[in-house]
C-alpha cells in the first residue's frame, strides 16, 4: 500500500488502472440481464474482490412501490441461418445480438418477417444497438446495419434457445460498519450484457473502493454498497431499505461510465446542494477542473429513483464520458478498446477523494481569542520579513479565520479556494497545537 497524500490507496495507480481493467474483461463476456445466471456469476466474481458482499434473491412477482419483480429470463443459445446455410448472427460470439428477455423461438422465415425482429442503427452502421424488452413479451435480433442492408430474400432459420419463468431478481449488497450509523452510500447496476465502459467500469471501480474502505482502521461512518440491476434494482432496493436510508445515508454516488479517458463529469442530485453534490464538485473542481455539469434535467440512471420526491437521497454521479454522451454508448463499439487503466484509476482517484473528504469533514472552531501566536508553537517564521509570507502560512491563516464552528471543512476549504487534502493537513497541525478544537455538529 502507499499514501498519495490524503489516504490509503491499495497499490500503485498504473497497477490499480490494469487490475481493474483486468476485473472487467473476466466480466465482459458474461450474458447479463436485470434477472438470471448472468447476474448471478458476475456478483460471484465480484465478491472475490470484496468479500462483505451479500447476495439476496427476491421471488418474481414481489412488489416494489408500483412495479414488481419480473419473471427470470436466462439464454443459452440464439442464432440466425441464412438461405445458404450460414450462421449470420451468433450469440455466442456477441451476446448483444439478441434482444433481452427475448423469448424462445425455433422456426423458418421469410426475410420480410425476419426484418420486423431486427434492430440496427442507420447512423452508426457498423454497430451493433443493445435493445431489450423487459416488461413485454417478444423476440428480436440485433445486427449492424452494414449486415442488414446485404440480407438477400429466402428463408431464414431464427433460433433462440431461453426461458423466462417464475424465478428471482438478484443482487449483492455490502454494509461495511462505522463508528457512526450514518451512512455514506454507493450504487452500480450489474444487468447489462458485453458493454464496457456504460456496464462494467461501475462495477469494477466500485468494488475496488469496497476494498479500500474496507481497508482502512478507522471508519466514521458506515458504508452501504449495493450491485443491483438497474431501475427495477433500485425500486426494488428502496422498497426495502427506504426508511433506515432517510434517517442515516448523509451523500452517496451512483457510480456508472467511469472507464474512459476522454471526460470528467458530475450529474447533481435532484436539489444539487447535498454533502455529496458539495464534495463532488470541490473534488473534481480540484482533480479534473475541466470537468463538464450536467443538469439533472438530463438524468438517465438510478438518481431518477434515489432523487425522486418522497425518497430524496442526497445522492449525485460522478463519471467520466456520461451516459449518452459518447459515440458508443449502447452498442458493441463499448468494448474492452474503450475502458483504459488511467481512465479507471481517475475516476476511483475522484471518487476516494470524495469519500476521504466526507470522512474528515470536521467542524472546527478557533480556541484562541484573537490571532494565535503560531511563532512560539513552531507553526510560523520567528523572524520578522518584509514580503508577504508563503502561501501555506496564508492558507493556515485563512483556515484559522473561518473556523468558527459554524462552517465544516469543507466549507472553509472552498471559501479559502484549497483542496480539501491539504485543508486537513493544515487542520491536523493545528488540532496537535492546540490552536483549534472540533465541534460537534450534531451527526
Amino acid at each position: 500500500m502507499i499514501n498519495n497524500g490524503y489516504g490509503i490507496v491499495d497499490g500503485h495507480k498504473d497497477s490499480l488502472g490494469c487490475d481493474m481493467q483486468a476485473l472487467i474483461r473476466r466480466l465482459y463476456p458474461i450474458c447479463r440481464s436485470i434477472t438470471g445466471e448472468g447476474v448471478r456469476q458476475t456478483i460471484s466474481i465480484l465478491k472475490e474482490y470484496l468479500s462483505d458482499i451479500h447476495v439476496h434473491e427476491v421471488p418474481s412477482g414481489t412488489p416494489c412501490f408500483d412495479w414488481v419483480v419480473p419473471k427470470e429470463w436466462n439464454i443459452r443459445d440464439a442464432y440466425v441461418v441464412d438461405p445458404n446455410g450460414n450462421k449470420i448472427v451468433d450469440f455466442k460470439k456477441l451476446n448483444l445480438h439478441v434482444v433481452g428477455y427475448s423469448i424462445p423461438v425455433d422456426k423458418t422465415v421469410t426475410l420480410d418477417e425476419l426484418q420486423e425482429h431486427l434492430y440496427s442503427l442507420p447512423d452508426q452502421p457498423a454497430a451493433v444497438p443493445y435493445v431489450t424488452s423487459y416488461y413485454k413479451e417478444r423476440w428480436g435480433f440485433c445486427i449492424s446495419d452494414d449486415q442488414r442492408r446485404i440480407l438477400k430474400p429466402g428463408m431464414y432459420h431464427v433460433y433462440i434457445d431461453s426461458d423466462l419463468k417464475e424465478g428471482s431478481l438478484t443482487y449483492g449488497e455490502a454494509i461495511l460498519p462505522g463508528e457512526s450509523t450514518k451512512e455514506v452510500f454507493l450504487s452500480t447496476y450489474v444487468c447489462h450484457p458485453s458493454m464496457a465502459n456504460n456496464e462494467l467500469s461501475g462495477p469494477a471501480v466500485t468494488a475496488f473502493l469496497g476494498r479500500w474502505l474496507k481497508s482502512l482502521s478507522r471508519r466514521r461512518y458506515t458504508y452501504r454498497i449495493i450491485f443491483i440491476p438497474e431501475t427495477i434494482g433500485s425500486i426494488l432496493y428502496l422498497s426495502r431499505n427506504i426508511e433506515v436510508m432517510k434517517r442515516n445515508v448523509v451523500a452517496g454516488f451512483n457510480v456508472t461510465c467511469v472507464g474512459d479517458d476522454r471526460a470528467y463529469s458530475y450529474l447533481p442530485s435532484r436539489e444539487g446542494n447535498s454533502l455529496a453534490d458539495k464534495v463532488a464538485k470541490h473534488v473534481l473542481r480540484h482533480h479534473a477542473p475541466n470537468y463538464i455539469s450536467y443538469s439533472f434535467l438530463v438524468r438517465g440512471s438510478d438518481e431518477r429513483q434515489y432523487c425522486s420526491p418522497g425518497v430524496d437521497l442526497p445522492v449525485c454521479s460522478i463519471m467520466r464520458s456520461m451516459y449518452g454522451s459518447y459515440p458508443e454508448y449502447h452498442t458493441s463499439l463499448d468494448d474492452l478498446n474503450l475502458v483504459t487503466p488511467a481512465g479507471l484509476y481517475g475516476a476511483y482517484e475522484a471518487l476516494q477523494k470524495c469519500l476521504w473528504s466526507i470522512e474528515n469533514n470536521k467542524f472546527l472552531k478557533t480556541a484562541i481569542l484573537c490571532e494565535p501566536k503560531l511563532d512560539k508553537r513552531g507553526l510560523y517564521p520567528s523572524v520578522g520579513v518584509i514580503k508577504m509570507p508563503e502561501q501555506s502560512l496564508v492558507d493556515m491563516m485563512n483556515l484559522i479565520a473561518y473556523a468558527d464552528g459554524s462552517r465544516s471543512l469543507l466549507d472553509i476549504s472552498d471559501i479559502i479556494n484549497i483542496p480539501m487534502w491539504e485543508a486537513v493537513n493544515i487542520a491536523e497541525r493545528l488540532l496537535n497545537k492546540g490552536v483549534l478544537k472540533e465541534e460537534d455538529p450534531g451527526v
